[in-house]
């Protein structure tokens, strides 16, 4: 599961960076504003990489991903965007976990095929 959702997170890391250049365009936003917000997104979507396999690190990337959508009040094509990265982090989520699951069932076959050794075939 990390690897898929620290993916989508990495992707969604450019994509507000470039929502910012794009909001910066608009004159009734204060630059600092845009870049406060930007940022701190920006930080908590690396952050979240480490984050998403701890206790409420799925929890917050479902919080990015509402803040995501909810930037298109600012920058009107990422309702779509954010759409689309909050499609994306649910089949990471959802995919990564059932991959982690088959994981563990493959190494948990391994080791008791090991333990029962060369004699059990």
């Amino acid at each position: 599961m990390r690897t898929l959702c620290s993916s989508t997170l990495i992707g969604e890391f450019f994509v507000i960076g470039f929502a910012g250049l794009v909001a910066m365009k608009d004159d009734s936003l204060a630059m600092s504003t845009v870049w406060w917000v930007c940022g701190v997104a920006m930080v908590l979507s690396v952050l979240l990489c480490g984050m998403v396999t701890r206790p409420g690190g799925v929890q917050l990337g479902w919080a990015l991903q509402i803040g995501l959508i909810l930037s298109g009040f600012v920058v009107p094509t990422m309702f779509f965007l954010g759409a689309v990265f909050a499609g994306l982090w649910w089949a990471s989520v959802h995919y990564g976990r059932r991959i982690d699951e088959i994981k563990a069932q493959w190494a948990e076959q391994q080791t008791a095929g090991a333990s029962a050794g060369p004699d059990a075939a």
